[in-house]
């Protein structure tokens, strides 16, 4: 009997989907700074970039790809945040090795990674996902497994966004 439940649960689940508002959280970086959703999508779109573990090699190559790739990011005004179960002292060592300029998010007991349902099954380490968030944090992307090493996909859905004080002047339509 817990067989098929164990099988059920590795195929259902609530990950968030395009055009579905993303989970809402605050958390800490692996250098103590503290980022918050909702706030960060009122500067540009922000990449989640789940990862599963640390030195290991397709994250190594997914998180270097993010950093060779991060001018393209911050020319569509987006913001990458890295998130594991891994431990602030990992992740700060990780973020050092790769020299990467984004923040890492240690998160190991799991509550963004579970906000977003994406938790391997009896393992202590999220799925290889990757959530592009926009205004008022709707999803404007999801990609997850081999397909998430890769940043392009990620970065071509961050959508441009005129400069502050860049947008134009539409003319008063009537009296207030």
């Amino acid at each position: 009997m817990l067989v098929p439940l164990l099988v059920a649960g590795l195929f259902s689940g609530a990950v968030p989907q395009v055009g579905e508002t993303a989970p809402d959280f605050t958390a800490k970086d692996s250098a103590g700074n503290v980022y918050t959703l909702s706030e960060m999508v009122k500067k540009g779109p922000v990449i989640l970039a789940f990862f599963p573990k640390a030195f290991t090699g397709g994250c190594t190559r997914e998180l270097k790809a993010y950093r060779d790739r991060y001018a393209d990011v911050e020319k569509a005004q987006g913001q990458v945040l890295a998130i594991s179960m891994d431990d602030a002292e990992t992740l700060t060592r990780f973020k050092a090795d790769l020299k990467a300029p984004f923040p890492f998010i240690p998160d190991p007991e799991g509550k963004v990674v579970g906000a977003y349902d994406v938790k391997m099954p009896l393992l202590s380490v999220p799925k290889r996902y990757t959530f592009v968030v926009g205004e008022d944090r709707k999803i404007l992307k999801v990609e997850s497994g081999n397909d998430a090493i890769d940043p392009n996909g990620a970065i071509v859905s961050c959508p441009l966004r005129k400069p502050a004080g860049a947008d134009a002047k539409t003319p008063d339509s009537g009296t207030k």
